[in-house]
Order: structure tokens, then C-alpha cells, then sequence
């Protein structure tokens, strides 16, 4: 451990994550709809980077990224799979904990065990509906991986529960909170993260983890929030000239489906919710941002703002995530320091970043070393306005899906998509067609377009254990499931 005297100096660090949040809904950066003025004013004090994804865009490899510091290939979670224990013996939480941070985290971790600190010193946990369903049908008791039920029940009776109004936890359908809005999980988490911050010791520096469940669905945010968009102007979603690639998978009538063609009035409702969402989260930060200055900590503290992936909300017909798409991989990410720190204020931007780098960012801020096990890299220099020479040139994203692999590559202009199963290609002009509505492998000079990015993929992939390429060509139809021993 650092020396305590050493250590005191440092700055603290507060990390907010948002849960299913598009890099797009910002409205500091031209969304047409959504509204974030306080989390723009925190880009306006900042840096906002525009081009931020999250490589594996579902939440627990995402989730290993971003507190790990390592890429697919080497933490191995390349889908999405419950209940695999979490065995890495290097956290961005335990590497503050050993230099003499003061850790918490509030919030959504989802790990395994539930209860696995990954490196904080204290967890107060709000696990996601899905994971509490799922404990109660294998017999085991929900308040033992949730402290959000308990503390519900608390408030308003033995009996109270927060998915009695019937929404699912990965729903299209959307209904305002049918409680008190205090008792909303998202008040939950700031005002638990706000309560750390009064009892936590004064000598320490500390590191804030506070991670909102929203805004994944439930759709259910308090009914101020839902309603002013109900009748707001939306522009329809785009839809490609490749939509139909997916057609095979569309399920009519199912409101969980990752394709579907859905009525207007029901995409509307699911937009009313999302955007609901956002508008209370960034309500709750501003709130959670407060109180750092009510006990005189804003002068002291950076703070970075991320998702762990988007949401496709109808755009091409898709929902969720997993998908190699902007509305699924594209994530937020600022970055703001306090008096002294040289960020530059109010900049944008444009390098290609990922979750990986939010660890050795965060250390690097505090001060402390980052272990050379870490594949991210910082954003620091990014951050006080650097040229960013010998900044990465692509990036590799992937996940399985439909039973096949769906790998990409982005240098934030182009991206390119490749299709295990069936060997489909797909270009992007992201610069003229931000919205991938042209498929230009489809188009005329598609097979010269692609063939530089195919031999990239091509030298990702080689010696993964898939046998996606045999060194000179992709190779279709490998199986693929996130159960085989290398995929975690």
C-alpha cells in the first residue's frame, strides 16, 4: 500500500456508469430529442469522447472491460453468459484499494457471485430484475445478491417489490414508476452513492463507483420524465437498405425480441421510456455532483461518465444489444477533472476509444501505476488536448448472436462487418452515413472496399481458438456458444 500521507494528496475519483445508453443521447451533442443539460455541462467542463464503443456491447463483457483494462482476447468473454465465476487478479477498484483509496461501489456490478467485490472495500448492490428472478427460481434467497429489495421493503412494506407493475427487465413496454419516485431504483443509487460520501473517512482519498440500472428497460422512469416525451417530435428510425438480413430472426408479438417490426404508437411508448430514463438519471447525477460540492469535493475529484453499451431501439428493425451497429457498440464517455488538472473544457474529441481504457485512465488521473497486465490505454494526454500520436488505428469489436459470431472493425470513419455464420460483409461510411443506412460491400467497388478490412479481421482473429480464419481467409460456420471453455 502507498503512503498514507502520499496517498491523502491524491485526488479522489468518482466513476458513473449508465446501463444501455446510446452514444447518440446526449443532447450536448445534437440528439434531436433527449434532454441532458447537466450531463452536457459536465462535457461543458470536460471532454466529451465522440467516438467511445464498447468492443463486446452486452453488459458482462463490457462490465469486464471497463474494470479489468483488458480486450475479448485476453479477459475471454466474447458473449453474453451469466454465472462465470470472476477470477482477475487485477481490478481498477484493487489497484486504488492497495494505493490507499478509500472504494465503493453503488449500484449494478453484475458478477459472479453477485456478492464478489472485484477489488471495492464495500458494495451496496442493486442487481438487475433479471438476476433476482432467476435466484428466486433456483431457490435462493434474492436479498442475498440485492440490497435494493430489502431497502424497498423497508420503505414501504414487507411485501413491496419493484417488478410488481409487470415490466420486463429487457421489455420493449414502457409504463411511468408506479411508486414513490424516492423509492426509484435510480434515486436508490444516488442517494446511497451520496450517503457514502458523509460517512466516508476524511484522511482518504476515495474512488465512487455509481452504476444505474437504467436506462434498460423496465421503461419504467417516474412519470414527469416518461410523459414530456410522449408527444415530443421523433424522427422515424433509420432503416437500411440491408434491414432485411435480419428478417429471419424478427419474432411478431414478442416485446423482448432482438428483431421486429413493432407498431408506431408501441415504438413510441419504448422511446418515451428511454429517453424518460435518461433525462431522470442525468437529473440524479446533477443531484450526486451536488453533494461533491456540499462537502467540498468538487475541487478534488474527476469524474468520468460511460455506458456499457447502447441500445438499437428499432433502428434497422433491431432492439437490444449485441449488435455491431452504433446504436448498440457507440457508448458516452466524459471525462472532467478539477481546477488544475489541464483538461481541456468543452472538448470533443474524435479518437476511436473503448471501456478498456476507462482503468489506466482513472489511475493515471489518481496517480497511481497501471499494471502492466492493462490493454487499454490512457486518455489523459487525449484529455489535456494531446495530438494523440500512435493512438490506436481500429478497433475490434464482436458477439455472439443468432448462433453466430458477429465481428467488426471501426477507425471511426469506416466500419466493416463480418458474419461468422454465413460469411456476409457489410461496409459503413460512418463520416456521410452516421445512421448505416447504405451498405457499400453490396454496392459497386463493394469487393475492393472490403478486402483491405478483411485482411485486418483476418490478423485479429488468427490463433483465436474459434478457427474464425486459417491465416489466409475468414472461415465460415465455425459453432460458436459462450459455453466453450475459452469463451467466458
Amino acid at each position: 500500500m502507498s503512503d498514507p500521507g502520499d496517498a491523502a494528496s491524491r485526488p479522489n475519483v468518482v466513476l458513473i456508469m449508465a446501463d444501455q445508453w446510446r452514444g447518440d443521447c446526449l443532447s450536448g451533442a445534437g440528439h434531436p430529442v433527449v434532454s441532458t443539460p447537466y450531463l452536457d455541462a459536465l462535457a461543458g467542463r470536460g471532454v466529451r469522447f465522440d467516438r467511445a464503443y464498447s468492443a463486446v456491447p452486452t453488459c458482462v463483457p463490457a462490465r469486464t472491460a471497463l474494470h479489468t483494462g483488458l480486450s475479448q482476447r485476453t479477459h475471454g468473454r466474447v458473449s453474453y453468459l451469466d454465472g462465470v465465476d470472476w477470477d482477475y487478479p487485477t481490478t481498477l477498484a484493487g489497484e486504488l484499494t492497495r494505493a490507499g483509496y478509500q472504494t465503493e461501489a453503488v449500484g449494478k456490478l453484475h458478477v459472479h457471485p453477485e456478492r464478489s467485490r472485484i477489488g471495492f472495500e464495500h458494495v451496496v448492490l442493486h442487481s438487475p430484475t433479471g438476476l433476482i428472478r432467476t435466484a428466486r427460481q433456483q431457490g435462493r434467497d434474492p436479498d442475498l445478491i440485492d440490497d435494493y429489495l430489502p431497502w424497498l421493503r423497508r420503505e414501504l412494506g414487507r411485501d413491496a417489490t419493484f417488478f410488481d407493475h409487470g415490466l420486463d427487465s429487457n421489455s420493449l413496454v414502457a409504463r411511468p414508476w408506479d411508486k414513490p419516485e424516492h423509492t426509484h431504483p435510480t434515486n436508490f443509487v444516488a442517494t446511497q452513492a451520496a450517503d457514502f460520501l458523509r460517512r466516508r473517512d476524511p484522511r482518504a482519498p476515495f474512488f465512487l463507483f455509481a452504476s444505474f440500472n437504467a436506462p434498460h428497460p423496465p421503461y419504467d422512469p417516474p412519470a414527469w420524465a416518461f410523459e414530456q416525451y410522449l408527444d415530443a417530435p421523433m424522427p422515424d428510425p433509420p432503416v437500411g437498405d440491408w434491414a432485411d438480413v435480419f428478417a429471419q430472426f424478427r419474432r411478431p408479438g414478442d416485446p423482448a425480441a432482438f428483431a421486429a417490426e413493432v407498431s408506431p404508437a408501441a415504438l413510441r411508448r419504448a422511446r418515451a421510456g428511454y429517453y424518460g430514463h435518461m433525462s431522470h438519471v442525468d437529473q440524479q447525477v446533477n443531484f450526486l455532483l451536488g453533494e461533491l460540492d456540499q462537502h467540498g469535493l468538487a475541487d478534488s475529484t474527476y469524474v468520468c461518465f460511460v455506458a456499457d453499451h447502447g441500445e438499437m431501439l428499432g433502428d434497422h428493425h433491431l432492439f437490444r444489444k449485441a449488435f455491431p451497429y452504433e446504436g448498440s457498440a457507440r457508448i458516452p464517455m466524459i471525462l472532467a477533472g478539477p481546477p488544475g488538472s489541464d483538461l481541456a473544457g468543452g472538448a470533443v474529441r474524435d479518437e476511436v476509444v473503448e471501456l478498456r481504457d476507462v482503468m489506466p485512465t482513472l489511475l493515471e488521473c489518481a496517480g497511481v501505476p497501471v499494471p502492466a497486465s492493462v490493454e487499454g490505454h490512457s486518455l489523459l494526454e487525449l484529455a489535456r488536448g494531446g495530438a494523440g500520436a500512435g493512438w490506436r488505428d481500429v478497433l475490434h469489436g464482436e458477439h455472439i448472436l443468432f448462433e453466430q459470431s458477429l465481428h467488426w472493425l471501426t477507425d471511426g470513419r469506416t466500419k466493416y462487418v463480418w458474419f461468422s455464420g454465413s460469411g456476409h460483409e457489410q461496409l459503413f461510411d460512418l463520416v456521410d452515413d452516421p445512421a448505416e443506412t447504405h451498405d457499400l460491400a453490396a454496392g459497386p467497388g463493394g469487393p475492393s472496399r472490403v478486402a483491405p478490412w478483411r485482411e485486418r479481421l483476418i490478423r485479429e482473429l488468427t490463433d483465436r481458438p474459434e478457427g474464425f480464419t486459417d491465416g489466409a481467409a475468414l472461415v465460415t460456420g465455425r459453432p460458436v456458444h459462450p459455453s466453450l471453455p475459452h469463451l467466458r
